[in-house]
């Protein structure tokens, strides 16, 4: 059975309930997405930089701009979490913002850096965290309402997924 590109490591599953153990291990993969975003990259040409990391999908330049761009759009609904009440907050066009000049052709060195710089403040609030502010939620347009401990799990799994989406292919190419 082939493999959906896509998904390298499968779909995100929420756990079914959330442990002290787990928001550790959320944190840590949290930590660890910038130095594994920078390992997948590391070493590319811009040619291989601009080569779709599946038939039809976003080049592993792309990925590499998306990352910090989801991942900075889930930090600030964190934090309106923590101080509003349920606050709305808004999907955005990813595959749009994909398009835009500097998702397409900017060096993805500042996007590593912003990565960097985002996930340092982003690992510290997590872990600051207290029992009660895990529980506080915002009102996605589209996924509805979320916990913060769903949000942790989510983006610890798109960190991991993302990287796995360019690791399949430099192996598959030999890079």
């Amino acid at each position: 059975m082939a493999t959906d590109p896509r998904y390298p490591i499968g779909k995100f599953t929420a756990p079914a309930a959330y442990t002290p153990e787990i928001r550790v291990r959320n944190i840590a993969d949290i930590a660890a997405a910038p130095a594994a975003l920078r390992a997948a990259v590391s070493g590319l040409t811009d040619a291989q930089l601009d080569t779709p990391y599946r038939e039809g999908g976003w080049t592993v330049r792309q990925v590499a701009h998306h990352v910090p761009d989801s991942h900075l759009n889930a930090y600030v609904r964190v934090r309106f979490a923590l101080t509003e009440d349920n606050p709305n907050v808004k999907a955005y066009d990813e595959a749009a913002w994909a398009k835009l000049p500097d998702a397409i052709g900017a060096p993805v060195e500042s996007s590593l850096a912003l990565l960097d710089a985002l996930h340092r403040r982003w690992v510290a609030l997590w872990r600051a965290l207290t029992p009660a502010q895990w529980a506080r939620t915002y009102n996605h347009s589209e996924n509805g309402k979320v916990a913060l401990d769903w949000v942790a799990s989510q983006y610890a799994w798109h960190g991991k997924h993302h990287v796995a989406q360019l690791t399949t292919l430099r192996a598959g190419k030999g890079w």
